[in-house]
């Protein structure tokens, strides 16, 4: 979820156009992509989960962090369990860490999920949900407590071991409970130790210059441009991160345009060192 909004309609041709990163001009770089899907809701209001996989095969990536992720969750993505439609459309492996996990709706049998999810060409050797401070969405007298949803997935890439984490930090206006989650991700991300490789991936729901973010970019090394990713039709702030840790050199870096989603994918072309 996001604290902005987007608003209008754009036409299927816009829908379907991107920019991705020349995948001839760097044939050994790991293209690494992070999307908030929207639930496969686009910039039209459309729910579309074959054009957010279509914009997700565009860009060529090896490895994809994604947020907003349904899984059986309700009629807004018609009960589908998107982490395993997305795998299957892109031939990607999948693992999907909820946040949420409720009790089926009337009339259905599926628990509902959402959370965010990793898709890699590469096998995972191991997977963890981590816990992140949150306030539920779901829950009318929210109060800040530990909840599942910091997605981590190691893979081996060219015989070096990566870890690739996704994460969705809180989107209110409020920074309170981003700058718990920011300090958090830091001890996550220092527990695989100082010479590890790792992709951490997400929507931060702040900019760059956000005081709260500053300890984690501190962390970490934000490898996309410097270009805004919401909202999809007209971006005006950097909310959405590929950031990396331990030995990673960028090639390249764009914002793709897509309107799949009401957020556009950050996708950056990296050499593994």
């Amino acid at each position: 979820m996001s604290f902005f909004r987007a608003a209008g309609a754009v036409t299927m041709a816009a829908v379907l156009a991107f920019t991705p990163v020349s995948a001839s001009a760097h044939p050994a770089a790991l293209r690494v992509l992070n999307y908030n899907i929207h639930t496969g809701i686009g910039a039209d209001g459309k729910l579309d989960l074959a054009r957010t996989a279509r914009a997700i095969l565009g860009t060529g990536a090896d490895v994809v962090g994604l947020e907003e992720v349904d899984q059986h969750f309700s009629a807004r993505s018609g009960y589908a369990d998107q982490a395993a439609e997305l795998a299957a459309r892109t031939g990607m492996h999948v693992f999907f860490a909820p946040i949420y996990d409720l009790p089926p709706e009337q009339g259905h049998h599926d628990r509902r999920r959402y959370g965010v999810a990793v898709l890699s060409r590469f096998p995972f050797l191991r997977t963890e949900n981590h816990q992140l401070t949150r306030l539920s969405t779901v829950d009318p007298n929210p109060v800040p407590a530990p909840a599942p949803g910091f997605a981590e997935a190691e893979v081996r890439v060219r015989g070096e071991r990566l870890h690739v984490y996704a994460t969705h930090l809180d989107y209110r206006p409020d920074p309170a409970i981003r700058r718990i989650q920011v300090a958090e991700t830091v001890r996550v991300l220092d527990h695989d130790g100082a010479r590890a490789k790792q992709l951490l991936l997400g929507d931060f729901n702040a900019t760059p210059a956000a005081p709260e973010l500053a300890p984690l970019l501190r962390r970490v090394r934000d490898a996309g441009p410097p270009d805004p990713t919401y909202p999809a039709e007209a971006p005006t702030a950097k909310i959405d991160f590929v950031t990396t840790s331990g030995g990673f050199r960028v090639r390249d870096a764009e914002v793709p345009v897509t309107h799949a989603s009401d957020h556009r994918p950050v996708l950056a072309a990296l050499s593994v060192r």
